[in-house]
């Protein structure tokens, strides 16, 4: 597995398809969720490994990327373009799930220019409060003191996987997280701030994509980054997905993304063009 350090940071683990040297196979970069990883990405990187370049990442305290200490989404958001840098890609199209949503809108508000077009999956721009950061700190304190019981695997199954999801390889993954990953990860999460206010610092063409059963991410809030985003080509909404909706739905999530990713990348590419 390719990874490559980041002086003062982690050693990022991540899978790359590859250009062949073909400047038409623009590059998309999957980014992850919460207490996901880089494989979550199988039916998009079949889709779309076809004809463009696809990477796909895990990021700190997520899978095989090695990371220990407390970080932001806004670290992630500079891991992201580092991981760029290292490939030797300066522009790109992004998909970001969940959390990947989130360090993407902080990556566009670092720089805008950097991407040719973002798909926000199943994501928003806002953070946790109040009695719903209670909830959650509580049922995180009771999973890195217990370990990973049968009550908290199905907490996470209900809350990221949702009806359709094949959960064994996720339910699996689970069980080896540690205590230090579970609280590095979560540490992220309690310090997002909501960027909702920024939105209008986020210029890329992107596009929103949300299940209509996601019990992890309020609709209302992936509502306002498509009303609130400057250049917003379109809102999917899936009927009955759930938080993985790229894996319970997969026509409609890669019909969606296919439509907008063979649009920007006309764009860019004609850019390119003597």
């Amino acid at each position: 597995m390719p990874t490559f350090s980041i002086p003062d940071g982690p050693v990022i683990s991540y899978e790359d398809t590859g250009d062949n040297g073909d400047p038409s196979r623009v590059p998309i970069i999957f980014s992850h969720g919460l207490f996901m990883s880089r494989h979550m990405f199988g039916p998009q990187l079949e889709e779309f490994s076809r004809d463009h370049r696809c990477i796909v990442w895990d990021e700190r305290a997520h899978g095989d990327t090695v990371w220990e200490g407390d970080f932001t989404y806004w670290d992630s958001a500079r891991d992201l373009f580092a991981l760029a840098d290292h490939l030797g890609i300066d522009r790109f199209i992004h998909v970001g799930f969940s959390q990947g949503g989130l360090l993407a809108l902080r990556a566009a508000m670092l720089d805008p220019t950097r991407f040719i077009g973002m798909v926000q999956l199943s994501t928003q721009a806002g953070g946790l409060a109040g009695e719903e950061e209670q909830a959650f700190r509580a049922i995180i304190a009771e999973w890195t003191e217990l370990g990973p019981t049968p009550e908290k695997l199905d907490f996470l199954d209900w809350l990221i996987l949702g009806p359709g999801a094949d959960s064994k390889f996720w339910r699996d993954y689970w069980s080896t997280l540690t205590p230090q990953q579970i609280n590095d990860a979560t540490y992220a999460l309690y310090d997002a701030k909501s960027v909702e206010d920024r939105l209008g610092e986020v210029t890329a063409p992107l596009i929103v994509i949300h299940g209509l059963v996601d019990v992890s991410t309020p609709l209302e809030r992936a509502i306002l980054v498509s009303e609130r985003a400057p250049d917003c080509r379109g809102l999917t909404l899936v009927e009955n997905g759930p938080h993985v909706c790229n894996l319970t739905h997969v026509d409609i999530v890669n019909s969606a993304c296919r439509t907008f990713i063979d649009e920007v990348s006309a764009e860019y590419l004609a850019t390119l063009a003597p």
